[in-house]
């Protein structure tokens, strides 16, 4: 089980070296810290996530961290969530089938006029002289 603590509002010049130091004054343990880079520049983005050995250990960094002051700001510490967009790991329940048409059902068939683009309907009909000529011209 992971015990990890999201630790945001971090200054930019923060590395994780700080943060192992800031650990070690306050005699709490981590077992990794990793500060968030932006790929292009390589700056902090303003947040970390520190692994914490157990449960006790990452609610002692949280109480220690959360609303600290550092700067001008105030930091945040609070359990890390999952990724979003990222699937659970373990037994997933059955997906249930989607029910089959009726064989005798109707279909709506597009109008052959319009195309679909953006989400909406558009009338593919030229609105102006202008568009008429540039609808021969494509």
């Amino acid at each position: 089980m992971s015990f990890t603590v999201f630790l945001g509002n971090l200054p930019t010049w923060v590395t994780a070296d700080d943060i192992k130091q800031w650990l070690a004054a306050e005699d709490l343990v981590a077992d990794a810290v990793k500060v968030i880079r932006n790929h292009e520049t390589q700056e902090s983005k303003g947040f970390a996530f520190v692994e914490a050995p157990t449960a006790d250990e990452m609610q002692s960094i949280i109480r220690r961290f959360d609303r600290a002051p550092l700067e001008d700001r105030l930091l945040r510490a609070n359990p890390a969530q999952p990724p979003k967009g990222k699937e659970l790991r373990g037994p997933q329940p059955p997906v249930a089938a989607a029910p089959a048409a009726a064989p005798n059902a109707t279909r709506i068939q597009p109008r052959p006029d319009r195309k679909k683009r953006g989400g909406r309907e558009r009338d593919q009909t030229p609105r102006s002289a202008f568009a008429t000529e540039l609808a021969k011209v494509l």
